[in-house]
């Protein structure tokens, strides 16, 4: 299954001010400002992808090649594909990325085109780590077509959309992360001067909202 980001966040966690004072920049020297930016944004992508959570409030797509619960969306009359055979019988969709905040749209594809669920047909738990989406009492999950990214859940994930909605933690890595890639701007490092050793709580830093891949 594959996830997108729709929108993009309208910012970052940590601001260009508190990102140049962190480098000790001064703040009326703009010459860098939109590498700095650069930076801090492929800071957060990289942490957004280890934890798979969203910091900032962004729309993303995830998309499915047919519900759960095999074989209730095969079409009567055809026989299960070999390679969906044995798919996980629970109807239950796992939200690959979080803090989900909310589930605009559950689209499928049928031989007359896209539909979309209504929302009293499906339930979304926030209750647990990883969000999930399971059809509403007395549902199920409708008939798809036979064919590959037949689902699409559109959904809106992250902490908030201020800066100090973010976890420190979360703030903190990305700076620290920021201060590296800013100094270091080759794909590449040669040290002249013995052997350099990460410092082993940084990471540390985003262990906390780290969740396993889905």
């Amino acid at each position: 299954m594959g996830l997108r980001v729709v929108v993009e966040p309208v910012g970052e966690p940590v601001s260009l001010d508190l990102a140049k004072n962190h480098l000790r920049i001064d703040p009326d020297i703009t010459d860098d400002d939109a590498l700095i930016r650069l930076l801090i944004s492929a800071a957060r992508r990289y942490a957004e992808d280890y934890t798979s959570r969203s910091f900032f409030t962004q729309k993303l797509q995830q998309v499915l090649d047919l519900f759960p619960g095999a074989p209730d969306y095969v079409v009567p009359g055809q026989l299960l594909p070999l390679s969906l055979r044995g798919y996980a019988s629970s109807p239950v969709i796992l939200l690959r990325r979080g803090p989900v905040q909310s589930v605009e749209a559950v689209e499928y594809r049928t031989a007359a085109g896209w539909l979309t669920l209504s929302p009293d047909q499906y339930v979304l738990d926030t209750s647990s780590v990883i969000a999930r989406l399971a059809p509403a009492a007395g549902c199920s999950w409708p008939f798809v077509l036979n064919q590959i990214g037949s689902v699409r859940i559109s959904y809106t994930a992250g902490y908030g959309a201020i800066e100090a909605s973010v976890p420190e933690g979360i703030r903190h890595w990305i700076m620290l992360r920021l201060t590296t890639l800013y100094q270091n701007r080759e794909e590449v490092a040669i040290m002249s001067r013995g052997k350099v050793d990460p410092l082993p709580y940084v990471d540390s830093l985003l262990d906390f909202v780290k969740e396993p891949v889905i």
